[in-house]
């Protein structure tokens, strides 16, 4: 059987699962709609929230940033993570206490106020449209490298299938399906790393393959792999630290902030019937997130390690690196290359005409290395492996069966439209049910309601279809934005709602709007936004990460400090909120009993 025919049994049997559930999960009610009517249990609510969470980004590029920056990428496993650990504490519990079906209904009713709610609806839409971008992209790449068609037709099937369930099932076949998305792409996450762990180091257990000895060889892999990457003039491996520490603690908090403020996750907590199946389901979806988390730094470090054995194989046989038999003779280079560079994410240029393929740092800090390079010859790095590659490119790289890599594109898929079907629910709920409901059309009628949520889900598909389609020039930092945008406007007032008894409407109006405006700003300035002085081009902001070396993927931590500094700064010369405002904050905060979501307008 060819990989060809491999990946479409693969991909045609998980879209045949998808849509059977989805016509067996059908929303009949807004209920089911919104919240899959208050009735997902805390173990299949704990697994759909962790589809639900590990996007493409998780999926496809999460191991490929570690795997580029080594040590500096557990930023990405810390604040991830960590950003569950504080939903499940601070504010799940509390929002599902409150029971509402949209975290923009939470912030109307609790600060009384039409317009917070539409300020709310505004954030929420810059965040999930900006994340769902990469969404989009991911189901591209998927597709056009596994089922051979293109970047534009695999993102046409993708919102075709995410339109046959989420449409017609809402959250209740939404959440079904990401069960079964979960399934699919941890299984496809860890086979391929169990195979390698145990091709390398003996140990099927990537994990713990991880920090084992190399197979016949009497040193760890770890160790192994800092000798290949600093031989080819790149940082250690296992101490690598981009930019400053204060950089780092302040990108890992965005990120934890950012997980908390994320509105497709928070309702999730919507969907179970009571304040302890809140807690349990956030508890169950760590567990969940663990096994792909916990297995993505090994993937990561051996796919690493097999890409440089591989384009420098003389490393294997101790030659020097600067031996010429020590690089890949380029049109010896294997088929998994020649197959990704059809995708245009993997690409070879031969700048010495030696027709071999150099791979290495030039530019390196290291003089004495990058002299010996000029003298043997070489004139730039070769070889250029775009982050995004290294998970769905690592069976083949490994040399694993066509079932191994066939299984890896049906979860690369399954990742990307897990989180998709997940952001389009926000965003369907957040204009038919905040803004047509909450604000213009208070009296609809549930059935037109239920009506008007199927086409609002319809028409975000059609406009995140076109984004990942023609993609904005910042799309690819658009899931690093996604979380700066939630840091810096929605976590702040989700906490000031619940933990501040007197936070009043007019100070989270304009801390929401101060957050937004913050990150918004120092994002697009960095990005290039400019004033035009004839043919010179100045930066807003004095150039890139001019406030104190924080880059654009870092600031939504100052966004959201400058959100809670501006709310309560406003809240102190304004009206403390009602009385009744304020008892039912104190009730919300009681640790006794659960009300039932009914979706109280």
């Amino acid at each position: 059987m060819s990989l060809q025919v491999a990946t479409f049994i693969a991909v045609g049997l998980s879209f045949l699962l998808y849509l059977g559930i989805a016509f067996w999960s059908r929303a009949k009610s807004t209920s089911d709609f919104y919240v899959a009517g208050a009735s997902v249990g805390p173990v299949v609510n704990g697994m759909a929230t962790a589809a639900d969470w590990m996007s493409a980004a998780s999926f496809i590029s999460m191991a490929g940033m570690i795997s580029n920056m080594g040590y500096g990428g557990s930023v990405f496993l810390m604040g991830w993570t960590g950003g569950f650990v504080l939903l499940a504490m601070l504010l799940a519990p509390y929002l599902r206490k409150f029971g509402k079906f949209t975290v923009s209904q939470f912030i109307r009713d609790r600060f009384y106020s039409r317009t917070a709610s539409a300020v709310a609806v505004l954030c929420l839409l810059c965040a999930s449209i900006t994340y769902i971008i990469g969404q989009m992209t991911g189901v591209g790449v998927a597709f056009s490298r596994f089922l051979g068609v293109s970047n534009d037709v695999g993102i046409y099937i993708g919102m075709a299938i995410v339109f046959a369930y989420a449409v017609f099932g809402g959250m209740k076949g939404i959440t079904y399906t990401q069960v079964a998305q979960y399934c699919v792409m941890t299984f496809a996450y860890v086979i391929p790393a169990i195979f390698i762990a145990f091709y390398l180091t003996g140990n099927p257990i990537p994990q713990l393959g991880l920090g084992s000895n190399l197979r016949g060889e009497n040193i760890a892999l770890l160790a192994r792999l800092d000798q290949v990457v600093t031989d080819l003039g790149f940082k250690e491996y296992t101490t690598a630290l981009p930019g400053s520490v204060l950089n780092m603690l302040l990108f890992t908090l965005t990120l934890m902030i950012g997980t908390a403020g994320l509105p497709h996750v928070i309702m999730r907590f919507f969907t179970v019937p009571n304040v302890a199946a809140a807690r349990r389901s956030a508890g169950w979806t760590l567990v969940f997130i663990a096994v792909l988390y916990t297995t993505a730094p090994a993937v990561g470090a051996m796919a690493k390690y097999n890409l440089h054995r591989t384009v420098t194989p003389g490393i294997e046989q101790n030659l020097d690196v600067f031996d010429p038999e020590a690089s890949l003779v380029g049109e010896e280079r294997p088929d998994w290359m020649r197959r990704w560079e059809k995708t245009g994410l993997l690409n070879w240029e031969d700048k010495n005409n030696d027709g071999r393929i150099q791979y290495y740092n030039d530019a390196s800090s290291d003089q004495q290395f990058l002299a010996s390079a000029e003298e043997a010859g070489w004139k730039g790095n070769e070889l250029s492996v775009n982050a995004d590659i290294i998970v769905l490119a690592n069976p083949e790289i490994a040399l694993l069966p066509f079932w191994v890599i066939a299984l890896v594109a049906a979860g690369g898929i399954a990742a990307a439209l897990s989180t998709a079907a997940g952001l389009l629910m926000a965003i369907s709920s957040a204009i038919s049910h905040d803004l047509i409901k909450g604000i213009f059309a208070p009296k609809i009628s549930e059935k037109r309601e239920l009506l008007t949520g199927k086409i609002s889900m319809a028409v975000s598909i059609l406009v995140a279809g076109w984004l990942g389609l023609n993609p904005p020039g910042f799309a690819a930092g658009t899931v690093a934005l996604a979380f700066g945008i939630a840091a810096s406007s929605l976590f702040p007032p989700l906490m000031m709602g619940v933990f501040s008894v007197k936070m009043n409407k007019e100070g989270v109006i304009a801390g929401m709007l101060a957050g937004l405006s913050v990150t918004l700003f120092y994002v697009f300035a960095h990005k290039g936004i400019f004033f035009v002085q004839g043919t010179q081009y100045t930066h807003l902001i004095g150039g890139p990460n001019s406030f104190f070396g924080i880059t654009p993927e870092a600031i939504g931590a100052v966004g959201a400090l400058a959100n809670f500094v501006v709310a309560f700064i406003v809240k102190r010369f304004t009206k403390n909120p009602p009385e009744h405002i304020q008892a039912l904050v104190e009730s919300v905060r009681s640790p006794r009993g659960a009300k039932t979501v009914e979706g109280a307008h």
